[in-house]
């Protein structure tokens, strides 16, 4: 790869399996030979905590408000993170009085991103500025969400806030996938997934991650799905993502 891929993985909605994306897609592109950095932007740290045994001593929240270098810690081969924390939660507040407040991130990741091939961005689950940060620094978003009525709804107010950042900040940025999460496989999911296919077309991934209690488990034993159960659905399914992605470029 000659230019950085800088993903954004954003809903507004918890509970779609974000955290668990950025980690099984970074650490499944890492295991493929590229250099993947993770930004941890959510201040519940739960892609910290998934990924690192023991707590940080500097966050991203150290850099972002306290000025200090950015804080990146080698999780394993070809895999680093930029570490968040609970102090994160306070950020939006203290940001919005900064000068060109939705371009900090840009600025941080514009020093590092020769250094890998994608940087992979856990948003946090609303539309407030930090993932403002993360849409204008990007190069592309991924949007993960179950096939159910109310996370299909939202859908118009991300892609609101998308067109928004594209018209006054970036006109770089492209949706360039959805991502069907705790997959059941039954007519309502597949009756909305036709339904949205309709509207986005190929930019719905073919792949889809099906429901696995695997997947919820791994991040407790703060490790990667491949390495926790190399077997299961979770890992087979996320394993398949990764080669859609790389297939796309």
């Amino acid at each position: 790869m000659n230019k950085t891929k800088i993903v954004s993985v954003a809903n507004h909605k918890g509970g779609v399996g974000k955290t668990t994306t950025v980690a099984s897609v970074g650490v499944g592109l890492a295991r493929k030979g590229f250099k993947v950095l993770l930004v941890d932007l959510d201040a519940q740290a739960n892609l910290t905590s998934s990924l690192l045994e023991e707590e940080p001593a500097m966050t991203l929240y150290d850099t972002l408000i306290e000025g200090h270098e950015l804080s990146i810690v080698h999780v394993m081969d070809n895999v680093d993170i930029i570490p968040s924390s609970l102090d994160l939660s306070s950020a939006e507040l203290e940001l919005s009085s900064k000068m060109d407040r939705e371009y900090i991130l840009l600025e941080l990741l514009e020093e590092v991103k020769r250094d890998y091939d994608y940087i992979i961005i856990d948003c946090p689950p609303s539309l407030g500025l930090l993932t403002i940060n993360a849409l204008v620094a990007s190069t592309d978003l991924y949007i993960p969400m179950t096939a159910e009525v109310l996370p299909t709804r939202g859908m118009n107010t991300l892609i609101k806030s998308i067109e928004m950042v594209k018209k006054r900040a970036n006109k770089e940025l492209k949706l360039s996938g959805i991502i069907f999460t705790r997959w059941h496989g039954r007519n309502l999911n597949k009756a909305l997934e036709n339904q949205l296919r309709k509207q986005f077309g190929n930019i719905i991934f073919e792949t889809k991650i099906r429901e696995n209690i695997s997947v919820a488990e791994a991040p407790l034993s703060s490790t990667d799905i491949y390495t926790y159960n190399p077997k299961c659905n979770g890992a087979k399914d996320y394993g398949s993502l990764v080669e859609e992605i790389i297939k796309r470029g």
